[in-house]
C-alpha cells in the first residue's frame, strides 16, 4: 500500500478512536452523575425514546457492576496507541500489521456494538445519542482498518515478533503499561452503584430554595409571557372553593425528567403549602407510559409505581413512596421492587389483591391527559394554563407568585 494513503487512514483511525475515546468518557460521566444526583438529567435527554438516561439506568449499562462505557474507553484507548504509535512509521509493513491488529479489535467491537444497538432499539426502545456515536465510530473503524490492513493470514505467524519488538522499545512498554493500569484502575475503582445505597431512605432532603433570583426586569418580561397563556375551563384543573392556585402535574414514576423536575421543584411546593395551606395546592395526575393503562412506551412498571403511590396516599405516606420511587427509578425495576419499596414506606402487603381496583381512577387521568392533548411527561398546568416548558426552579416560583397577586391573594 502507497505511503500516503496509508498515513490518511492512520489520520482517519486516530480521529475516531478519539471519537470513540471521547463518547465513553462522556458515558461514563452521564452514568456517574445518574448514580450521585437524582436531579440530574443529561444532555442527551431529549425525548422518552431519545434518551442517555434510560439506556445508561438499564440492566444493559453494566456488567458484573462494571459501566459498558468503561470497556469503550479502554478498547477505544487500545485502538488510539495502536494507530497512533504503532502506525507511526506508514512507510514500514510493521504499520500495516498494526492495522490488521485494529482490524481484529474491531471485529470484536462491532459484534458488542450489534448486541448492544439491538438491546437498545429493540429491547429499550430508545435511541441514545452517545452510543450512537460510539456505533459510528466503531464501524467506522472497523472499515478504515479493513481497508489499512495488509494479508491478514500473516499476522498469527508474526504475532509473536511484534509482541517481542514491543518489549524492545522502552516507550512501547511504558505506553502498554500505562493502559493495562489505567484500564484495570478504571474496572477498580469506577464507583459501583451499591456504593451510593439501593438501600437509601425514602425521604431525602429537601431541595433548598432556588439560588437563582430574578431582576425585576425579568420578573416583568415573563409576568408578560404569562399574561399571553389562555386558561383551559377544564374540571380538576382550576382552583375551586378557597384555593386560589393549583399546580397539575402529569406524571410518570419511570419518566426521568419526572424525577427532575420533582427534585428541583419539590422545596418550592412545599414552601407555598406551607405558607399558604389550602391556598396553594400541588397535585399529580398519572399519565403512565405503559400501554396497560396510560400510553404506549417502554415504561414497564408505570402502572404498578402509580397504584403503589395511590395506595401509600390511603396511609397517609404518598409522598414518601413518590421519593423512594424516585429516589431508585430505574429502567430495570421490577414488580417485585414496587412492592418491597410499599411495603417498606407504607407497610402495604396486598398490593396484588388491589392493584386490579385501582387501576379505573389511573385510566381517569390519562383520559383526562389525552383530552387536553398531553403526549408525555412531565406536563404542568397552573389554573388551567399549560407551561410550555419545564421553567427554571426561580422561574417557576415567581409564576406561582404572578398567579397568588392575581387572584388577590397577595398584593
Amino acid at each position: 500500500m502507497k505511503q500516503p494513503m496509508l498515513r490518511r487512514y492512520r489520520y482517519a483511525l486516530i480521529g475516531l478512536a478519539l471519537l470513540a475515546l471521547g463518547t465513553s468518557i462522556a458515558s461514563l460521566v452521564v452514568h456517574y452523575r445518574l448514580m450521585t444526583d437524582p436531579s440530574y438529567s443529561s444532555f442527551c435527554d431529549v425525548s422518552e425514546t431519545v434518551s442517555c438516561q434510560q439506556v445508561l439506568q438499564s440492566a444493559y449499562a453494566t456488567v458484573a457492576g462494571v459501566p459498558v462505557a468503561a470497556g469503550g474507553a479502554i478498547w477505544a484507548a487500545a485502538v488510539l496507541l495502536l494507530a497512533a504509535w504503532g502506525m507511526r512509521h506508514t512507510s514500514s509493513e510493521l504499520a500495516g500489521r498494526v492495522a490488521g491488529y485494529v482490524f481484529v479489535l474491531a471485529t470484536v467491537g462491532l459484534a458488542v456494538v450489534f448486541y448492544y444497538g439491538y438491546t437498545s432499539f429493540f429491547v429499550l426502545r430508545t435511541a441514545c445519542p452517545l452510543c450512537m456515536a460510539m456505533y459510528v465510530s466503531v464501524a467506522g473503524i472497523f472499515l478504515v482498518a479493513a481497508a489499512a490492513a495488509t494479508s491478514l493470514t500473516a499476522i498469527p505467524a508474526r504475532l509473536g515478533e511484534d509482541i517481542k519488538g514491543l518489549t524492545r522499545s522502552q516507550t512501547a512498554t511504558t505506553l502498554t503499561v500505562a493502559w493495562l493500569a489505567a484500564s484495570v484502575a478504571l474496572i477498580i475503582f469506577f464507583p459501583r452503584a451499591e456504593a451510593f445505597g439501593s438501600d437509601a431512605p425514602a425521604v431525602v432532603e429537601t431541595t433548598p430554595e432556588p439560588v437563582e433570583t430574578l431582576s425585576p426586569d425579568q420578573v416583568a418580561e415573563w409576568n408578560k409571557y404569562l399574561d399571553t397563556k389562555v386558561a383551559v375551563s377544564e374540571a380538576g384543573l382550576l382552583p375551586t372553593g378557597p384555593m386560589k392556585v393549583r399546580i397539575i402535574k402529569f406524571n410518570d414514576y419511570q419518566c426521568p425528567s419526572c424525577r427532575q423536575t420533582w427534585a428541583f421543584y419539590r422545596g418550592i411546593f412545599e414552601k407555598y403549602e406551607k405558607e399558604y395551606p389550602g391556598v396553594v395546592v400541588y397535585e399529580t395526575r398519572d399519565l403512565p407510559l405503559e400501554p396497560e393503562c396510560g400510553l404506549a412506551s417502554n415504561h414497564t412498571m408505570a402502572c404498578e409505581a402509580a397504584v403503589a403511590v395511590r395506595l401509600a396516599r390511603a396511609k397517609n405516606k404518598g409522598p414518601e413512596m413518590e421519593a423512594w420511587l424516585f429516589n431508585n427509578q430505574s429502567f430495570d425495576m421490577t414488580r417485585d421492587d414496587v412492592k418491597r419499596g410499599l411495603r417498606e414506606v407504607a407497610q402495604i402487603t396486598d398490593f396484588d389483591q388491589q392493584y386490579a381496583g385501582m387501576l379505573p381512577a389511573i385510566r381517569q387521568d390519562v383520559q383526562l391527559a389525552q383530552k387536553l392533548g398531553v403526549t408525555g411527561t412531565p406536563t404542568f398546568y397552573i389554573n388551567g394554563v399549560r407551561l410550555d416548558v419545564n421553567p427554571r426552579a426561580a422561574y417557576l416560583d415567581a409564576t406561582i407568585q404572578y398567579y397568588l397577586r392575581k387572584s388577590g391573594a397577595v398584593s
